[in-house]
């Protein structure tokens, strides 16, 4: 169903989520008493969702998001790791993920304009 969201619409469902993952992962850190448990995945949910904004929608970048949203949410390069260690509360657990997001996408838009530069669909429609 989200294949048929215009890049705006992709935005905002993305946006909602981010805001109750914002919410939820700060009830369940405090509930589990530890700051990003392992059991808490909706921060890479939202995460893969910014990956593959406006990314084409096909089996092959879907797995190839994933690959790569997973290298940036596991290695953290700066400023991601200081981000992941200082900001507390269900925002830093967000927020990590968010990073990770935001350069995996850059990664995607990238391969994307290499491989197939026309099916890109930054224009929103």
């Amino acid at each position: 169903m989200i294949k048929y969201l215009t890049v705006p619409e992709y935005l905002l469902v993305t946006l909602l989520a981010f805001l109750f993952g914002v919410w939820i992962c700060g009830v369940t850190s405090r509930a589990f008493g530890e700051h990003d448990h392992g059991g808490i995945v909706w921060d890479e949910v939202v995460g893969y969702l910014i990956t593959m904004t406006a990314i084409p929608f096909h089996w092959a970048w879907i797995i190839v998001g994933f690959l790569v949203f997973r290298v940036f949410d596991i290695y953290k390069p700066w400023p991601i790791l200081v981000i992941d260690k200082k900001v507390k509360g269900g925002f830093g657990v967000m927020f990590d993920d968010v990073l990770a997001g935001v350069y995996a996408w850059l990664v995607m838009v990238l391969l994307v304009l290499a491989i197939n530069p026309e099916s890109l669909n930054l224009l929103g429609s």
